[in-house]
C-alpha cells in the first residue's frame, strides 16, 4: 500500500526585487510598486514525484535550500503546491517545529497537555502517556516549573518527548534527532525506529549522514528543487560526499567585513581521513586532517588562518586557529596549502557546517582578508561519548604503598591505554 505520493509537484514563491533606488522612495511609492508589480519567481520545487510505501522510511538530503523543508510543508498541509498533485493515506504527524506550541508562563505539565492538544491527542491519551513524556524527556524534577526557567535543552527534550509519543500511520522528521546531547538523540533515534517497527511510515530530513544511513530503507538526494539522486542509503550518501568534496568555497553573508579587493583567498577546504581519503564522513574520535587551499594575490604579513564549525542551527561549537597553535604566517604570492591536524575529532554525533578565515593577526573578530563558507562535515559514532563534546585523553594506574610501610621501593605507574 502506498502512504504518500507526489505526483509532479512543484512549488513557486513570488520575491519582491526592491533596487537601491526605490528604496529611497516613500512609503506610499513603495506601496504603488509593489501593485504595479516587480516581482521574480523562485521555484522551491520543480516537477518532483515520488512514493513511499507502508512502513518504509524515506530519506531526504540535501543543500540548505534544495527544497527539503519544501516538501514537509506541502506534505503537513502548511503550505500548497503551485503545481501537481499529493496524496496522504492515514493519519499524520510531524515533528517539525519541537516546543513550537509551548507557552513559557505555564508549567511543563500544564504543556504537555496543551502541545499534545495542538498536536491531535486526547486529554486521556495524554494523562495515560504523562509519566512516560515525563520520563523520556528526563525533567521529572522540574515538570511542575514554568518552562521559561528552562534550559534551551530541557525545553527541546520535552517538546520532542510529546511529540515522540504519537502513534501516527505516517511520521514526518526534520532534523529532530539533533536535540539534546549525544545520549538523548540516541534514545530519539531508538524511539524512532520503535515507531518504524512498529509499521510507521517515516520521511526523514536531514543533514546528520549518520542517522539518514541507520534509519532509512531509501534515500534521495534534492538538488536545485528537483530529485538529483535516489536509491540506497550508501549509494545516495555516496553520492553527494562526492558533489559536497567537489563544490568551490561560497563566501559567506551577514555581519563579516571583507576586503573589496583581497589580497588572498580561500580556494577550498578539504577533509581526510586517516586513511588519506577525502570525505565528510568521521565518526566520534577519528583523526583528521583538513588541507586550506589558498589563492595569494599580494604578499600578506603575519596571517591567520581559521576554522569555525556551526551547528545546523547555527550554534558555533569549535573554533580553531593557527594564532593559537600554529606557526607565524606570511603568506607569499602564488597558491599555498595550510594544513590543519586533529588527531581525535571531539564533536558529538551530528552535522556541523564549515567556515574558514583569513585574518591579520590583531584584527577585530569580523575584519577578515577573505571568509568563506566551505561545506560540512557528519559524525556518526565511533568512540562512546556522553555529552556534546569528546576530549581525547589517558588515564593511568598508580600503586601506593600502606602508610605503615617502611618499603621505601618508589610507587609504579602503568599505562591503561
Amino acid at each position: 500500500m502506498i502512504d504518500l505520493k507526489f505526483e509532479t509537484v512543484s512549488k513557486r514563491y513570488r520575491i519582491f526585487q526592491e533596487s537601491e533606488t526605490e528604496g529611497k522612495r516613500n512609503a506610499l511609492g513603495r506601496l504603488s510598486r509593489r501593485l504595479r508589480g516587480n516581482w521574480n519567481d523562485f521555484w522551491a520545487l520543480r516537477d518532483v514525484s515520488f512514493e513511499v510505501n507502508r512502513g518504509e522510511a524515506l530519506g531526504i538530503i540535501g543543500q540548505n535550500g534544495a527544497g527539503k523543508s519544501t516538501i514537509l510543508k506541502l506534505l503537513y498541509h502548511i503550505t500548497t503546491p503551485t503545481k501537481g498533485r499529493i496524496r496522504v493515506n492515514g493519519r499524520l504527524a510531524a515533528l517539525i517545529e519541537v516546543a513550537s506550541g509551548f507557552h513559557p508562563d505555564l508549567t511543563g505539565r500544564e504543556n504537555v497537555y496543551l502541545n499534545g492538544s495542538l498536536l491531535g491527542m486526547k486529554r486521556a491519551e495524554i494523562r495515560g502517556k504523562l509519566d512516560s513524556i515525563v520520563d523520556f524527556a528526563g525533567v521529572s524534577a522540574f515538570i511542575d516549573t514554568a518552562v521559561k526557567r528552562y534550559s534551551s535543552g530541557m525545553y527541546l527534550r520535552l517538546g520532542f518527548s510529546i511529540a515522540a509519543h504519537l502513534d501516527p500511520d505516517i511520521l514526518l522528521l526534520d532534523e529532530v534527532l539533533a536535540v539534546g546531547d549525544a545520549e538523548f538523540q540516541s534514545r530519539c533515534l531508538e524511539r524512532v525506529n520503535q515507531l518504524r517497527r512498529a509499521g510507521t511510515t517515516i520521511v526523514f530530513v536531514s543533514h546528520n549522514l549518520g542517522a539518514i544511513e541507520n534509519l532509512c530503507d531509501r534515500v534521495f538526494l534534492l538538488r536545485h528543487g528537483e530529485v538529483f539522486r535516489s536509491g540506497t542509503p550508501r549509494y545516495v550518501i555516496s553520492e553527494y560526499e562526492h558533489m559536497l568534496t567537489s563544490m568551490p568555497a561560497t563566501t559567506a553573508r551577514g555581519l563579516i567585513d571583507i576586503q573589496d579587493a583581497p589580497a588572498a583567498q580561500i580556494v577550498s577546504v578539504n577533509f581526510y581521513n586517516a586513511e588519506e581519503r577525502r570525505t565528510t564522513m568521521f565518526a566520534t574520535g577519528d583523526a583528521a586532517r583538513v588541507e586550506v587551499e589558498l589563492e595569494v594575490h599580494q604578499p600578506v604579513e603575519d596571517a591567520m588562518i581559521e576554522l569555525y564549525f556551526y551547528s545546523i542551527f547555527g550554534n558555533i561549537h569549535s573554533h580553531f586557529s593557527t594564532e593559537i597553535d600554529g606557526p607565524k604566517l606570511d603568506l607569499e604570492k602564488g597558491r599555498c596549502i595550510v594544513e590543519f591536524y586533529c588527531p581525535q575529532l571531539p564533536f558529538e554525533v551530528a552535522a556541523f557546517n564549515i567556515e574558514s578565515s583569513i585574518k591579520h593577526r590583531g584584527s577585530s573578530f569580523n575584519e577578515h582578508v577573505d571568509y568563506k563558507r566551505t561545506g560540512s562535515i557528519n559524525i556518526t559514532r565511533g568512540k562512546p561519548i556522553h555529552g556534546v563534546f569528546h576530549t581525547p585523553h589517558t588515564w593511568t594506574v598508580r600503586s601506593v604503598a600502606p602508610p605503615e610501610s617502611d618499603d621505601s621501593t618508589p610507587a609504579t605507574v602503568r599505562n591503561l591505554d
